[in-house]
């Protein structure tokens, strides 16, 4: 695999093409995928009063299509919108919430380095102190964002971007020489949060006229492969995903390229429907820090200051 670098050109035409979307066969964090992190366990708005529900018998039935058909239907679809309904209000709740309670990236890179060392001995239990120091993040390799005063959630990340990390932005507007090697790697913990968050890197502000694609890579409905497949013909300015699916990318193929690497954003503030973050679930905070931070070629950029790590 290649190592962290600067091989961006400035000459290339704008490909509108969205980068490959979809889950893809389930992982050991499968439970976090997006039907799981925003859904309650109590179901209560689904099972409203028949009242409530479509009148079927007002309705033209389909032909052969019986009235106790066309009730069943309509229920149905009501259901679902509902339920559409109730996971968008979820989200726009969860982000107000972490609003107003803050974040624990808006610390010092100093804090930040024992921050994200604390969480490493979680996963590396048996390592002794002299071998966490190897893999610990060093201060000087964690963006200072303390001049963000604003909210850290998916609708003002452009603007986090913009602001706290001008190079991050130039380089996004540019395309790599290679194929399948990002400028980014955003990690999230939830594939419903990496859709999210693919959708708002797409953003005219960010890519500009040359930029290119950005990638949506999570575990559920595409395998391995296609991934694969998809990276090595592609040239893409950003790559988002779980921890999982970049970790196996990183350390299973040579699809997922860091010779152009230059960012890592940490979603550390965005919390699931249990109020837990990245690096609070241990499937995912293992993953973070045994398959993406612990790949070598990304540990040696970070290390000679090739890679900034950003908590976000």
């Amino acid at each position: 695999m290649k190592q962290g670098g600067d091989d961006l050109e400035d000459d290339f035409v704008f490909d509108e093409t969205v980068a490959l979307s979809g889950d893809e066969e389930a992982e050991p964090i499968a439970h976090l995928d997006d039907e799981d992190v925003f859904l309650d366990a109590a179901d209560d708005e689904d099972r409203e009063d028949e009242d409530e529900d479509v009148d079927a018998s007002a309705q033209p039935n389909a032909p052969g299509e019986t009235t106790t058909d066309a009730s069943a239907a309509a229920k149905k679809r009501k259901r679902r919108e509902k339920d559409k309904e109730r996971k968008a209000k979820k989200r726009k709740l969860l982000e107000s919430v972490e609003s107003v309670e803050g974040s624990t990236a808006a610390q010092s890179p100093h804090d930040l380095s024992a921050y994200l060392a604390s969480m490493q001995a979680k996963s590396f239990p048996k390592l002794s102190a002299l071998e966490l120091e190897d893999l610990r993040i060093p201060a000087s390799s964690i963006a200072d964002t303390n001049t963000w005063t604003g909210p850290r959630t998916a609708d003002h990340l452009v603007d986090f971007i913009i602001k706290v990390l001008p190079n991050l932005r130039l380089r996004l507007s540019q395309k790599s020489k290679s194929n399948g090697a990002p400028t980014l790697l955003y990690v999230a913990g939830a594939a419903l949060r990496v859709a999210d968050i693919t959708r708002v890197l797409k953003n005219r502000q960010l890519q500009g006229e040359k930029g290119a694609e950005v990638a949506k890579l999570f575990a559920k409905h595409f395998k391995l492969e296609e991934h694969v497949t998809y990276l090595k013909r592609t040239k893409i300015g950003a790559a988002v995903g779980t921890p999982g699916r970049l970790g196996k990318l990183l350390n299973e193929t040579d699809a997922l390229n860091v010779s152009a690497l230059s960012h890592i954003i940490l979603d550390t503030t965005h919390k699931d429907a249990k109020m837990r973050t990245l690096l609070d679930i241990p499937e995912t905070r293992d993953e973070v820090f045994k398959t993406v931070l612990k790949n070598e070629a990304v540990l040696q950029g970070i290390k000679e200051g090739k890679i900034q790590v950003v908590l976000f």
